[in-house]
């Protein structure tokens, strides 16, 4: 199946759903993020069945199975060797992944830039929780796909964001499109266009 960079899925896929809905009556209290944190650690600890059920990735961009006010779920998928810029969520999230790997930069505010202070390497299985005031790069630095469920503690499409210019690390508005544009840039490198 084609997927774009943003598509939302119809959740039939009974494995997907279940663990939507696990993740959703979670969704409560202060230690919100620790229990839905359990429920995806659960989901990706076995990397196949989680790769089996959400489909092997072909192209970079986000599967949605859940949006609301309160928290989203994707799939993140990203071609081979891709880099997404600085950028902050505003709310809390976990990262799961399913295949390849994920290599995190972590940022902190340092004057007009923004400074590197920890690197986190996710691989198959392993599962990140990062604060709603993290900022973080992305790396897929594979020569083959990697994906990984991404879940935040809000509306994650709607809440404003920021990130930072990946040259000289300036802060400016998140753009959404700019986003898009990124993924689909990645997928014509990988076609070769």
């Amino acid at each position: 199946m084609e997927r774009s960079s943003e598509e939302e899925l119809p959740l039939s896929n009974a494995v997907m759903a279940e663990f939507v809905a696990e993740c959703v009556a979670a969704n409560h209290g202060d230690r919100a993020q620790d229990a839905v944190r359990e429920i995806l650690a659960r989901r990706v600890k076995d990397p196949r069945a989680t790769l089996r059920a959400i489909g092997e990735p072909t192209r970079a961009g986000l599967t949605v199975f859940h949006r609301s006010p309160t928290l989203t779920i994707f799939a993140a998928t990203w071609t081979p060797q891709m880099n997404l810029m600085p950028h902050d969520h505003r709310m809390w999230a976990l990262i799961g992944i399913y295949t390849g790997r994920e290599d995190n930069i972590l940022w902190r505010p340092s004057g007009k830039r923004l400074a590197a202070y920890e690197a986190v390497a996710l691989f198959e299985g392993d599962v990140a929780a990062l604060p709603a005031t993290a900022i973080h790069s992305v790396t897929n630095p594979l020569e083959r796909f990697t994906g990984g469920i991404h879940v935040y503690g809000g509306d994650f499409f709607a809440t404003p964001r920021r990130q930072w210019n990946p040259e000289t690390l300036a802060e400016e508005p998140s753009d959404g499109d700019g986003i898009r544009r990124i993924f689909e840039r990645a997928n014509e490198r990988l076609e070769g266009g």
